[in-house]
């Protein structure tokens, strides 16, 4: 029996072609049509000899695995977030307080900032695992780099909040002889050392919304508009909130107004970041939009605290701990909405679809032989 792709002597070659098309058409000889199993229904993919449309996606994952690669951080960075926030807010707060004469209020903030440094220093290394990697990364100055840059902003930061921190002591040194010479001159040492802390403190703050920004985590990503703004406004909360703790009411006025002016701030960057589109919906839903929700609250609560009880040391002081309680809620809540935005695959996909059809909406019709835009 002759095959179908077998040819006939003196067959002509479209004879030849015509029968391997019928075989492949019917492959068992059954006379069905193209397109229809056996049972009479139809292939996957067709209707009949129509395709089947497709059906809608689920954005489940990308061949069984995400898109994205969720951070695997845990709740060391939120927490280094928070206290590198709290540290720069005191710095500020301590360096008026210096040149303004307000000694109580430039001590508190002071050791404030420093216990927070030291915070900062461990959440930070227990996130990287080897106290050595931290001392690496100082090895290389990579101004593109957010994570160089912020390493070298620590180096300078560090030494001089600490020393200022530690000029506090000199009021326990002897006041005769070489111990009291020293004692005259620490407190100046301890200014210099802190108007420099003071002038690094604004990057201390920003440069973690940078870092987190910087990512392709899509609800940081987006927000790189209002994140290191929303940053600067906790770590200015932070730092009142904690001077309102640790400060006569007497002196904490420059802590008051301080707390009024990071709240303002902190509420437009929240404001901006809302507005995003998509990508602002793990800020509202979710862990991360309970844990902002309940900072919101605590900021107003805080704020109006501090405004009013200028002349109660207990309102000052449940003022104060409502700040710290919102700030640290606050970076907690960024962390999680970013988390959740790179687990789940609409907040990459949609956000992609919509910037190539705006590319395509501006390109205008694509002429003869020309490429559409590609995300």
């Amino acid at each position: 029996m002759t095959g179908a792709g077998r040819m006939l002597p003196g067959e002509p070659a479209g004879e030849r072609f015509r029968r391997l098309g019928d075989r492949l058409d019917h492959p068992n000889g059954g006379g069905r049509r193209r397109g229809v199993r056996r049972d009479g229904g139809p292939y996957p993919g067709r209707v009949g000899d129509a395709p089947a449309p497709v059906p809608p996606a689920t954005f489940a994952s990308y061949y069984g695995r995400p898109i994205l690669k969720a951070p695997v951080w845990r709740y060391d960075i939120p927490a280094y977030l928070f206290c590198g926030g709290l540290a720069a807010g005191s710095a500020l707060l301590a360096a008026g307080a210096d040149l303004t004469g307000h000694d109580a209020l430039r001590r508190a903030t002071r050791i404030v900032g420093l216990g927070a440094l030291g915070a900062g220093t461990y959440f930070l290394i227990n996130d990287l695992g080897r106290p050595a990697r931290f001392h690496h990364m100082l090895r290389v100055a990579k101004p593109t780099s957010p994570m160089s840059v912020g390493t070298w902003i620590l180096a300078c930061f560090g030494p001089s909040a600490g020393v200022a921190a530690v000029t506090e002591l000199a009021p326990l040194l002897p006041r005769h002889g070489v111990s009291g010479l020293l004692g005259r001159l620490v407190p100046r040492v301890g200014r210099a050392a802190g108007l420099v802390s003071a002038a690094v403190a604004p990057a201390v703050a920003t440069y973690t919304g940078v870092l987190l920004a910087d990512t392709a985590v899509p609800s940081w990503h987006d927000a790189y508009p209002g994140l290191p703004t929303l940053f600067a406004g906790g770590a200015l909360v932070a730092g009142a909130g904690a001077a309102l703790v640790t400060t006569p009411t007497g002196q904490a006025g420059p802590a008051r107004r301080l707390a009024v002016a990071g709240a303002v701030l902190e509420r437009l960057a929240a404001r901006r970041i809302s507005r995003m589109g998509l990508t602002a919906e793990p800020y509202r839903r979710g862990h991360a939009g309970r844990l902002l929700r309940a900072g919101r609250l605590l900021l107003a609560a805080g704020t109006a605290g501090a405004l009013l009880g200028r002349r109660s040391r207990a309102v000052s002081v449940l003022s104060g701990a409502a700040l710290l309680a919102s700030s640290a809620l606050v970076r907690f809540g960024v962390f999680a909405a970013g988390v959740a935005s790179a687990r789940d695959p609409r907040y990459t996909v949609l956000p992609q679809r919509e910037r190539l059809a705006r590319r395509r909406a501006e390109a205008g019709p694509p002429r003869d032989g020309a490429a559409r835009p590609t995300p």
